[in-house]
């Protein structure tokens, strides 16, 4: 069950310490969690955790694909290793090991790849990945998942921990924009509907349900009704959702910091294919690598803002 947060607001808690704290506390309560880091502990605020417990904390450095390795290693153990490095280098560096030693074996390991697209921000093109959610999704086992803010990632990972399998969390590691009020709960698998409309529909995740939402209220003004998900589980994509809102508004725009090409946009687009072809666009990153630069100069940048929604869904009227 959900419950929207005040609009406009930011977490009172930057995403990388909702994860220190999250590995803390299934430490302390005597959970078998390793968490595996690449050279990246105060990036995610791991250092005290690893001074507390350096038994469940290993600093592999900066290799990778060892650290996936390493990592289903000790899942044939019996731990439960949740693996922590940037999202450019969690996928396209490690590729062959997240299939042979994670999917293909069917090794129960959680991959956090944070920075995810364009709020990798300072650290540029070569650590901004607009196509890991392509990569990772093609597997046959992977489950793709993208938290929108604090209170879904502490739940999600609460989830992870019971949860059997290789799942890609794609996050931020800053202060997100709060969706979810405190208390909501969500399920793996189920796309959550924050606002009904008649009109249209926008589907987004990550960062981008914010600027879904503000591009709804600015569809509003005009006398356009726009429903919006989030669609925070990528793989397996909420089908039914998909098709029950393309019959019921016949326009679709989906909103992802990502390529359109093999994420959310593509996702959505074969389901339409196949179930309810309706008109759609995809607001996203187009045949573009990653550049320096803040977080709200790249999304104008890169087009991922609510203006470019609006555009976007006002093609379709």
């Amino acid at each position: 069950m959900i419950k929207l947060a005040p609009a406009g607001l930011k977490d009172d808690i930057e995403m990388r310490k909702v994860y220190a704290g999250f590995v803390a506390g299934q430490i302390e309560a005597g959970s078998p969690i390793i968490a595996l880091e690449a050279d990246l502990m105060s990036s995610m605020a791991m250092d005290s955790v690893a001074r507390d417990y350096p038994q469940h904390v290993i600093n592999c450095g900066i290799m990778e694909a060892n650290v996936i390795g390493t990592a289903a290693g000790l899942a044939l153990t019996g731990r439960k290793p949740f693996v922590h490095t940037f999202t450019a280098f969690a996928s396209r560096r490690c590729f062959d090991q997240l299939f042979m030693a994670l999917d293909y074996q069917r090794n129960n390991v959680k991959v956090i790849a944070s920075d995810a697209g364009v709020t990798a921000c300072h650290n540029g093109g070569t650590h901004m990945s607009f196509e890991d959610i392509g990569i990772v999704r093609g597997l046959a086992h992977s489950v793709v998942l993208e938290v929108t803010d604090a209170v879904m990632f502490a739940n999600i990972l609460r989830q992870l921990m019971d949860l059997d399998g290789f799942y890609w969390l794609r996050t931020i590691r800053k202060q997100a924009t709060s969706i979810y009020a405190p208390g909501s709960t969500f399920t793996i698998g189920k796309g959550n509907v924050l606002r009904e409309g008649d009109d249209i529909t926008l589907i987004a995740n990550g960062i981008m349900v914010a600027e879904a939402l503000e591009a709804a209220r600015q569809l509003e003004q005009e006398g356009v009704s726009a429903a919006v998900i989030d669609m925070f589980t990528l793989k397996p994509i909420d089908r039914m959702l998909v098709k029950n809102y393309a019959e019921k508004t016949r326009r679709i725009v989906t909103c992802e910091n990502h390529s359109i090409h093999n994420g959310l946009g593509s996702a959505v687009a074969e389901v339409l294919v196949e179930n309810c072809p309706v008109p759609m666009r995809r607001v996203g990153v187009k045949e573009r690598y990653g550049q320096v630069g803040t977080q709200d100069f790249l999304q104008q940048e890169y087009g991922l803002t609510a203006a470019a929604i609006v555009e976007a869904a006002k093609s379709l009227l």
